[in-house]
Parts: C-alpha cells; structure tokens; sequence
C-alpha cells in the first residue's frame, strides 16, 4: 500500500478532523457510481479506504509511522554507508598515489647523486639536493599538487623551525651544535619523508572518515509465563525476516523489563548490526497477576469465616500452603507470604499477596437475611 498520507493528500501531523474531512472529499469523487468511464476508480476507491483505516486507528497509526521513520533512518544510514565507502576509495587511491610519487622521486635522487659524485661541484650537488622530484618538483611542490596549499604550509613550518635550531646553534658558538643544526637543517631521506607523508594521509582521512555506523536498534515484545520467570526458563522471539533469537531469563526481570541483545537487531552491509530490544509481557495467568515482584491472588472466603476467622489451604507456586484468616477481615484486608514472589535480583524474592474477597452462599439464607435485617434497624437478638 502507497503511502497513506499521501493517498489522502493530508500532512503527517494531521489530526482526526482533518484526516476525516480529507476521506470524505476523496470517497465523494472517486466513488465508483460517479466515475463508471475510469476502470480505476474501483481500486483508487479502495486504496483511500485502506489508507483512512489506517490513519483514524491511533494505534495502526502509530505503528505505521514508527515503522515508515524506520525505514527513512535505514535509507539515510545506508546512504552514509555508501559515502563513507566512497571516501575510504579515495583516500586509498590517494595513499597509493604517493607511493607511487614517493618511488618514482627516490629513483631519480639515486641517479642525480650518482651523477652528482661524477661531475658536479659540491654546489651543484648541494642544489640538486633541493630536486628531488620530477622536473625539479620539489617535496612541497608534489605535497600541494596531491593534497592542496595547507600541507605545503605544513611542510614550510617544519622547515622554517629547523632553520631557527641551526641558527641559534651557530649564535651560541658551539661548532658540535652547529653541526647537528645543520643536520638538523638538511631535509630526510625519501624513505623517511614517504613515512611522514603517509602517516599525514591516514591522520587527514580519519578526521573525514567516519567509523562504521550502527544499524537502528528494533524493538519487540516476548510473552512469558509467571513459571519461566521463577524457574528462569530460555525465551525464543521470532524476529520479521524469520531470524529466531534465544535468551535466558534472569533474576530481576518482571513484566516490562526491556532485555537489551547486542548485535541481534538490523542487519545492514557496511553498518555495525543494531541491538535487540526485548520488552517482557507476562502471559495472562488464572492464579496470580504480577505487581513489580510481587504475585497477588484473590482468596475468597464465606461471611462466617469472615467473621469468626478459620484456617484455610492456598495455592502458591511452590505448593498449597495453610494459612489463618484473623476473624472479623473484611474485603479491604490482605494476607502477605512472605519471600513467594519473583525473583528481585539482589537475593530476595517478592511476596505473594492473598486478596480477600467475601463471597455469600449461592443461595439466600433465611436467618442470614432476618439477622441482617435486625441489625440495619438496630433490632439485635
């Protein structure tokens, strides 16, 4: 089914009135006895009544726009998968770019120092120093070509703080300082500088970069019994695309506890997979209903126990217990055994409340009726 909204032609934020008024207008002109030309008019009718089944249920609504932001959260993290893939190809390309640059200026120092030992002066070697490029390029000049003017002007800092070591060397008068300056001074081999390069590569390219985004997290609810929660039993959900995932209940769970499953939600190429979000939902039970850690039961008793007081059996999940019934308790009191409850998650358990519901003989009772009679008009026997 299209987009309901936009079968509608209504905003997302629509309210009830709105939603009404705009099916009523589309169910007048596309109903099927005012369009009998249109073979469409059939299906278009239908399609708005789907969609107006959808949008007027706030909870359907809900679910169908939770599930449509969902998708829309996929689409843009797949899309930021597939961008950062593209970055990572070219600053891969780049990488190998300056090797290639690297090598190809390492082979002609080689051979212009070889040169340089065979017919040149000390000069002239000292400047050819200064080339070791292609075509005289300098390491700056390759530097601003591949990756633009800020690296240049990285590399000229450096060099511009060499040259202040070596000068304060030869100003202190110290001719062993001065010639480490100088060393100082002089640029690295290619082997060293391809080091630096690369390790400038990888810094700038993580800065862009992003790590591998997280898929989104999905959430559903897992139905268990008040017996899987006190024995502690394997819980499996079945997830939309028929994956089957399997926990163990723990101590400290009850109904709503959200159990977290790393890794176990969405599963998209290129992306971390999200998390599993399990939210308890304790199956409907005859005996007892869940209140945090505590079981209640509904115990009924007769009107002379109720008065008198008597001993009586319960049903509790680890057997029948025997319990007293304090005479004159009314329907407001509650009877509390302690430590039958679940299982609290720091060592203790919860009670087991017996609700106390006075409960009178199916049939009517002559002496009872003349008794109560008596008593409402202050005629005691």
């Amino acid at each position: 089914m299209r987009d309901p909204y936009s079968v509608l032609g209504v905003k997302r934020n629509a309210d009830a009135d709105e939603i009404k008024a705009a099916w009523r207008s589309k169910a007048k002109t596309l109903h099927p006895d005012h369009n009998q030309d249109d073979p469409s008019a059939t299906s278009r009718f239908a399609e708005i009544g789907q969609a107006y089944e959808v949008l007027k249920d706030p909870e359907r609504r809900k679910r169908y726009d939770n599930a449509a932001d969902l998708q829309q959260t996929i689409m843009q993290q797949r899309q930021a998968a597939r961008e950062a893939a593209e970055r990572a190809k070219a600053a891969k390309a780049n990488a190998e770019k300056v090797m290639e640059e690297l090598a190809r200026a390492n082979a002609q120092r080689a051979q212009q120092s070889q040169s340089q030992s065979q017919s040149q002066s000390q000069s002239q070697g000292q400047a050819q120093k200064n080339q070791p490029g292609a075509a005289g390029e300098t390491p700056e000049d390759m530097i601003e070509r591949i990756f633009g003017a800020a690296a240049t002007e990285q590399a000229k800092a450096q060099g511009q703080a060499k040259t202040s070591a070596q000068s304060a060397a030869q100003s202190a008068g110290d001719p062993a300082e001065t010639t480490k300056a100088e060393q100082a001074g002089e640029r690295p081999p290619l082997p060293a500088m391809a080091v630096d390069l690369i390790a400038s590569l990888v810094r700038r390219f993580r800065g862009t970069a992003p790590a591998a985004e997280k898929a989104p997290d999905i959430a559903i609810d897992a139905t268990v019994t008040i017996e899987d929660l006190l024995k502690q039993n394997g819980v499996t959900v079945k997830l939309a695309d028929e994956r089957e995932v399997r926990f163990a209940l723990e101590k400290g769970m009850t109904e709503g506890h959200v159990v977290r499953l790393k890794g176990q939600g969405i599963k998209i190429a290129g992306m971390k997979p999200g998390d599993l979000l399990v939210t308890l939902k304790i199956a409907r039970d005859m005996r007892f209903h869940v209140d945090g850690f505590d079981l209640h039961a509904t115990l009924p008793i007769s009107l002379e126990d109720a008065v008198l007081g008597a001993d009586v059996t319960v049903e509790t999940p680890e057997g029948n217990r025997s319990i007293a019934i304090p005479a004159w308790s009314g329907s407001d009191r509650t009877i509390r055994l302690a430590g039958l409850g679940l299982h609290d998650g720091v060592g203790g358990r919860g009670d087991l409340v017996m609700e106390l519901r006075i409960i009178l003989w199916e049939k009517p009772d002559e002496k009872v009726t003349d008794l109560m009679r008596h008593m409402r008009h202050g005629l005691y026997l």
